[in-house]
């Protein structure tokens, strides 16, 4: 019998950062005999590969952004020359910029944990409906798909017609690709005149490539009964972060170094807090250290329910441009947005003013009921808030109804610098 991929995690959290990094100084060393462009990177800021021994090292580097990885392959097409020559690559992926991915698809396990811990295994037969066509999305999840066992069914951006009717003569039982995708299939089936919970066999979905919105997921789950999981990558660095049973973040990837930094220094910020996504994917192929996804987000450090001891992402909280930092903390849009949904979906906005030396972070908030107000209210407000952003609020700042219109910005930066 065929033994699939197992994805239980096996190392502790202290075993498993010795090994990512014993291999991250074994993939500096080596890019640095290979990979022209790493070797001057190094010698330009005055680096020995020996100095890079662990993560915390990374930080004399700068991070790339894909805007400037876009640039770097413009200027040594096509990886930049930050590829092995000696290694030979299977695929050849391609984004808009455009960028070029080199991929070793037999010996790499792209997503492989991400469909293990959706619980997507030998019996179940996956309609993956990510597009198959140059970029590395369709061919890297059937990868992943294949590793643990599963059928897969390359249906791609075919209609959503097409898509119900392999739904319905393959028996699929799991979905791949996009919330809105699968919401289009679904009511497609039912102007079809099937019942999709009832007809159909589908009880798993992953989603990549867009936000699945919570009152989304609660329709796929309740209306739908499908057990839905969200998967975090970039095209650039393959798979990242994913989805457990818990869901109450995502796993990251033992394959990735990830740090979460401040955009503007690049330096590590304190775990807990809201930075940007910054990735190193261990591997033997493409030397790209530091790449900057441009997300924000921040790292949970305490252990999941489900067993598994990596440390997780919450969650996506908006771009890079989109943040305001507050007090040396970001704050974005994303975040105004959870809380507001927190508060019957409160009109709110923060003001961010100076005075003296100090930042000063207002509250606009619409008095929309009696009870929104000074008092016990305004307490669990400032305590709501302060969880999600963790900065703290100085003022409350009570407003009229349709005092705060959707074509505002949520986050307003008074300050001059």
């Amino acid at each position: 019998m065929k033994k699939y991929f197992d994805g239980k995690e096996k190392a502790s959290l202290k075993s498993r950062r010795e090994m990512q990094d014993q291999a991250l100084s074994a993939m500096v060393k080596r890019g640095y005999k290979k990979s022209p462009r790493l070797k001057k990177l190094l010698d330009r800021h005055h680096i020995t590969p020996a100095r890079i021994q662990s993560r915390e090292d990374l930080e004399t580097l700068p991070v790339t952004s894909r805007e400037k990885l876009v640039e770097m392959e413009m200027q040594d097409p096509p990886y930049a020359g930050l590829e092995n020559p000696e290694i030979a690559i299977d695929r050849i992926f391609t984004s808009p910029g455009p960028v070029y991915e080199p991929h070793l698809s037999e010996t790499d396990i792209l997503w492989a944990r991400a469909f293990f811990a959706a619980g997507i295994g030998p019996g179940d037969i996956a309609l993956n409906a990510f597009s198959y066509h140059l970029v590395a999305a369709g061919l890297t999840f059937h990868n992943g798909l294949r590793k643990v066992g599963a059928t897969v069914v390359p249906s791609g951006t075919s209609s959503s017609q097409i898509q119900v009717q392999l739904i319905r003569d393959l028996k699929v039982t799991a979905y791949v690709g996009t919330p809105s995708f699968l919401m289009s299939i679904i009511n497609q089936s039912r102007e079809m005149g099937f019942n999709f919970k009832k007809d159909f066999r589908v009880k798993k979905a992953c989603f990549a490539a867009e936000p699945l919105l919570p009152q989304l997921r609660q329709v796929f789950e309740k209306e739908y009964g499908i057990d839905t999981y969200q998967m975090y990558g970039a095209t650039e660095v393959g798979d990242v972060a994913y989805e457990c049973s818990q869901k109450t973040g995502w796993h990251l990837c033992e394959e990735t170094i990830v740090e979460i930094v401040d955009p503007a220094t690049g330096r590590n910020v304190a775990a807990g807090e809201l930075g940007e996504v910054v990735v190193t994917r261990i591997n033997d192929i493409f030397f790209l250290l530091r790449f900057g996804t441009g997300d924000l987000s921040r790292l949970i450090t305490e252990k999941c329910a489900c067993g598994r001891t990596s440390y997780r992402l919450a969650g996506i909280a908006g771009r890079v441009g989109d943040a305001v930092k507050v007090r040396g903390l970001f704050i974005a849009p994303s975040q105004m947005k959870v809380i507001s949904a927190q508060f019957n979906h409160l009109p709110l906005q923060a003001l961010v003013s100076r005075e003296g030396h100090e930042d000063i972070l207002t509250l606009r908030v619409e008095k929309a009921g009696l009870a929104t107000g000074p008092g016990a209210w305004e307490e669990k407000f400032r305590k709501v808030f302060r969880e999600i952003c963790t900065v703290k609020i100085d003022a409350v700042e009570y407003v009229a109804n349709g005092s705060i219109t959707t074509d505002q910005k949520v986050i307003v930066d008074q300050r001059q610098w």
